[in-house]
């Protein structure tokens, strides 16, 4: 299923989202381990219900299985500690910047359309596209809704994926997103790789068929534009880190030499 087919009605959306985070946080409990997981579906169910969620998203998340998968990768995240050098030679930047130059000569009508839309040149765009899954080769294979619900589950960050796996329920059950989408270890979806709060955020139409698919990459670069836009992006100024536009970046990843990465590629792209 593609992951939209309406627009959004994101601000007020969320914010209702966040105010139910905050109920079901506090009545269900966490765990470390798969032992509690049920029990704890159960009650996040029950509160999700009262708050509004729609019985398609309901149904969907008793269906979800507690994803160890997931959890290994949540802990097993050491790239994200290598020197900047050994980040880039592990990620492939040099392959990177290479088609990434490529795809923004035969891409040029679209990026031209993105920046002018949302200020935002190729470069930063084509190095997150070709970070987070090769130009779109690979977006994962992870159940995306079990994904999420087991990092709301998990002890270590309950509250930040509470928030959302609630979006992803609303997505759910308006037919944005299907039960079974599948993605990234963590939840995140399409080719820059999305969390579902996000889309309902920042989900953007690239192609102008009225409709949001990140698993299209006009969709996927134009959301990814919006969300940086979204956090503080200015036109004609310079994203390298010290400069302006670099707390955008800093916003699409925690990690410090993934930050510097998306920044250095995207500057040999724009360069050329």
């Amino acid at each position: 299923m593609a992951m939209a087919t309406k627009k959004l009605n994101t601000l007020a959306t969320v914010a209702v989202a966040m105010m139910m985070a905050a109920g079901v946080a506090q009545a269900a409990k966490c765990g470390n381990t798969s032992k509690g997981f049920e029990v704890w579906k159960k009650a996040f169910a029950a509160e999700a219900k009262a708050n509004g969620i729609k019985a398609k998203g309901i149904a969907a998340l008793t269906r979800t299985s507690y994803s160890a998968a997931t959890i290994r990768a949540d802990r097993s995240q050491k790239s994200f500690k290598l020197s900047l050098s050994a980040f880039m030679a592990k990620r492939g930047a040099t392959a990177i910047a290479a088609k990434g130059k490529s795809l923004k000569r035969t891409n040029g009508a679209l990026f031209a359309l993105i920046e002018k839309r949302y200020g935002v040149p190729p470069g930063p765009l084509l190095a997150i596209w070709g970070m987070e899954t090769a130009f779109g080769s690979f977006t994962g294979n992870q159940n995306t809704l079990s994904a999420v619900a087991t990092l709301a589950y998990d002890c270590r960050r309950p509250e930040y994926f509470t928030e959302h796996l609630y979006a992803a329920l609303e997505l759910i059950g308006r037919g944005s997103l299907s039960p079974s989408t599948k993605g990234a270890m963590h939840g995140e979806v399409g080719q820059t790789q999305f969390l579902p709060k996000n889309i309902l955020l920042y989900g953007a139409d690239g192609d102008g068929n009225g409709g949001v698919n990140l698993n299209n990459k006009a969709d996927a670069l134009a959301s990814t534009a919006k969300f940086l836009k979204g956090h503080g992006w200015v036109a004609g100024v310079g994203y390298q880190p010290g400069q302006p536009n670099f707390a955008a970046i800093q916003g699409w990843n925690a990690a410090s030499v993934y930050q510097r990465a998306i920044a250095l590629v995207g500057k040999q792209i724009d360069d050329s």
